[in-house]
């Protein structure tokens, strides 16, 4: 699981553009766009390869964050702890296999906050994680006002849907298609953008403020894609990764064998070694030209999306979110797919568009977002002056779009949060415990954390302290805990066996403390 420090930087930056605005208050709607597995191959990314013109045409009229990162190379991790705000050691899921309302806590999510503010708020395609982590309902009736969209021919993702050299049908990893021969003549996310337009259309007339959150299943493999985004990246000029040897010295337990990439007709059939590899040099070319056909793929639906939105006339009146839940590995470090840590995996595009804020309309504008026909014209660029090259972080999207939209963003959790329970509270709500040591002259109180299915202390996980001098102090209204610089005291505690007692620890520590009191007194 990733970690770093850039909560609420993201929301100061944007905030700082906002102070010049007038009426930045007014409650705006929100687009919020979410890819699958999407790394920061795009234009406005500085990836020379990629294709992605109306991307980079959103960028060019947004801040764009260059070093967004997410909590986790998982999806449905990912995605619970963007849309709560919480990081997956909070949501406590790690994996699909939990609904954190139930597992872990009720946590109001982004949709649910806009929806409680009278938003109507909709889901298409990917959004939540579907199935046991959303409760097999897309968070439906908490997060939206109407139940998710799922576009139907994604049934046929995982079935064999790739025409192979024998002219048979296969579960390929590689999987260009003619789209008029797929059922229904359609593909899941050219349904999903039909349906958001749709959408769109229908709150065009509304006074209702919303939020559509619009969720694309590519560039995920399989890399079942339209055949002619493929035309975009001839083999010949594709190149492997700069680095595609595993790192020295990378312990194993670094290093994910990308098993499910392995599962794929087309690549089982190659025989690679487990768990290292490597994939032979020519299907590598062959997966970074569908990653990037994938890529652009989902440029031109986004496109469609953005050309809507400008055609209805909500450009001005929105504010658009463009982001993925994780990366992906493509050859780095002998790495395909994601569960890692390296940057690849967990560094993701993070793309806010403020009308009035990141972009002002003219009069002389025919357009704000114009839709770009990639395979046709895949040699446009566009500028991008508005980059933040701090660390942020998904859990910042939530406040910082509450925020944007005219909502008060969310007030961040105490560390340690008060139970309404607190009196009598049942075990398994017990994680903080706090242990006493009276003596003639003090008395010392440290909040440790617990494990209530343990019944395990951990002495090194400290919330909070309390040190009362009693001679001075007789009714224990002063704490003096943190005048004290505790680092070397908690260092000499590491020399002591794992056996010590809670009690035999406090009574040490509350020796050295004494005594460094002394000192000062005396010195005094």
């Amino acid at each position: 699981m990733y970690s770093c420090f850039g909560i609420w930087l993201l929301l100061l930056v944007l905030h700082t553009r906002t102070l010049a605005v007038v009426a930045w208050r007014e409650r705006r709607n929100v687009l919020f766009i979410m890819a699958d597995d999407l790394r920061t191959s795009l234009g406005c990314y500085g990836d020379a390869v990629a294709k992605t013109p109306n991307i980079d045409q959103l960028a060019s009229r947004s801040q764009v964050f260059l070093n967004a990162f997410a909590q986790q190379a998982v999806c449905a991790p990912s995605r619970t702890s963007m849309l709560t705000s919480r990081r997956p050691d909070t949501t406590r899921l790690y994996d699909f296999n939990s609904y954190w309302r139930t597992h872990s806590g009720n946590y109001t999510t982004l949709p649910q906050y806009f929806k409680s503010r009278g938003y109507h708020t909709m889901s298409v395609g990917k959004v939540f994680h579907p199935g046991i982590a959303s409760n097999h309902s897309d968070d439906f009736p908490y997060s939206w006002s109407a139940p998710a969209y799922h576009p139907p021919s994604f049934r046929y993702e995982k079935e064999k849907m790739c025409k192979g050299e024998d002219g048979k049908l296969h579960a390929n990893l590689l999987c260009a298609v003619n789209v008029a021969e797929q059922p229904g003549g359609t593909l899941p996310d050219m349904e999903s953008t039909d349906e958001a337009v749709r959408l769109l259309k229908s709150r065009a007339d509304d006074d209702t403020p919303f939020f559509l959150a619009v969720g694309f299943h590519k560039p995920h493999i399989p890399f079942r894609i339209p055949q002619e985004y493929l035309s975009l990246y001839p083999i010949g000029e594709m190149t492997l990764a700069p680095d595609p040897d595993v790192p020295t010295l990378l312990p194993p337990v670094a290093y994910n064998p990308w098993a499910d990439v392995r599962r794929r007709d087309d690549v089982q059939k190659l025989n690679i070694s487990f768990p290292y590899g490597p994939i032979p040099k020519d299907f590598q070319l062959r997966i970074r030209q569908h990653y990037y056909a994938a890529v652009s793929y989902v440029d031109a639906q986004v496109g469609r999306l953005l050309g809507a939105l400008d055609g209805l006339g909500l450009a001005d009146s929105t504010v658009v979110v463009l982001c993925s839940d994780h990366g992906w590995s493509l050859g780095e470090h002998g790495e395909w797919a994601k569960y890692s840590n390296f940057d690849v995996a967990t560094r993701v595009p993070l793309i806010f568009y403020v009308p009035s804020v990141t972009s002002w309309s003219t009069w002389l504008q025919d357009s704000t977002f114009p839709f770009i026909d990639v395979v046709t014209q895949p040699q446009l660029r566009f500028e991008n002056n508005k980059v933040t090259r701090n660390v942020v972080e998904l859990v910042d999207v939530f406040p910082t779009l509450s925020h944007l939209a005219g909502l008060e963003a969310p007030k961040r959790c105490p560390d340690i949060s008060f139970q309404v329970n607190s009196d009598l509270p049942d075990l398994e709500d017990i994680k903080i415990m706090g242990y006493s040591l009276r003596s003639w002259d003090y008395r010392y109180t440290l909040w440790l954390g617990f494990n209530p299915k343990t019944f395990q202390v951990n002495v090194s996980d400290v919330h909070a302290g309390e040190l009362y001098m009693l001679a001075d102090d007789p009714g224990q209204d002063k704490n003096i805990y943190s005048v004290f610089d505790h680092s070397l005291m908690m260092a000499k505690m590491t020399s002591l066996p794992r056996t010590a007692s809670v009690q035999m620890r406090m009574r040490l520590q509350l020796l050295y403390l004494s005594a460094g009191r002394k000192t000062s007194r005396g010195k005094a």
